[in-house]
């Protein structure tokens, strides 16, 4: 309000502040949700030695999120010296928010499938090893993407520039390094972010295309082959 929004209202401040509110909130249910039953099945001796290791895990991570969560609004809060931009949070305790989210969501993905379902037996072929090799890469080629993406959050970096494919009339824009040192660019040019993240998103997509044209050539289970003709479909919707 001092720095920016002179003209909000307090209706207008009770919308975020209740966007915030839920957030949290949920975020707690959320915890709750997880470590309430966790316990229940652990007291009545259900889980397994490895899967106990496996639920402390995803116990933590669950409390680190809160945690960073916290740290990473409380950047937004703080004064900084000498600074007439926009306030913000940082971009850094973003993208570190949105990936250890993303990696909680994931590993509990994960954990409840390998419960769910049983694992398929497939012969070690030399192209079911490469397309789990392809199928990692492209995993972590997506998450990258991802955590590119809260960079461009953060720094409202998709302001900056809204054609596609050239930016601006060129390809490569003029201050795509006009920070020094270098290195700095990446992570707090908004140009050079916006352009890294089209990069890496157009990079995910080629890779997922590849990754299902590839399994179309190997015998797979139908569950392994709706699971990438899914991940297409959605990575086209993306």
């Amino acid at each position: 309000f001092n720095s920016l929004n002179h003209d909000m209202t307090l209706p207008e401040f009770k919308f975020i502040w209740y966007m915030e509110y839920s957030h949290r909130m949920w975020g707690r249910l959320v915890g709750l949700a997880y470590i309430l039953p966790a316990a229940y099945f652990w007291r009545r001796g259900c889980l397994s030695r490895p899967l106990k290791g496996r639920v402390l895990a995803l116990c933590g991570l669950v409390c680190f999120q809160g945690l960073l969560g916290w740290y990473m609004v409380k950047s937004g809060l703080e004064e900084k010296p000498d600074s007439y931009d926009i306030p913000r949070v940082s971009q850094y305790r973003l993208a570190a928010h949105l990936g250890s989210a993303l990696v909680l969501y994931s590993a509990s993905l994960w954990t409840g499938l390998s419960l769910l379902l049983p694992q398929h037996k497939l012969p070690e072929t030399k192209q079911l090893l490469r397309l789990r090799q392809y199928a990692h890469g492209t995993t972590a080629l997506i998450f990258l993407t991802a955590l590119s993406g809260a960079f461009v959050a953060g720094l409202d970096a998709g302001l900056v520039y809204n054609s596609f494919p050239k930016m601006g009339e060129r390809w490569i824009p003029d201050d795509l390094f006009a920070f020094t040192p270098m290195l700095r660019n990446i992570f707090e040019n908004p140009t050079t972010v916006q352009f890294d993240h089209r990069i890496l998103g157009i990079a995910s997509f080629t890779a997922v295309t590849a990754l299902y044209l590839f399994s179309r050539k190997i015998p797979l289970p139908r569950r392994t082959r709706m699971a990438v003709t899914s991940l297409l479909a959605v990575a086209c919707m993306q």
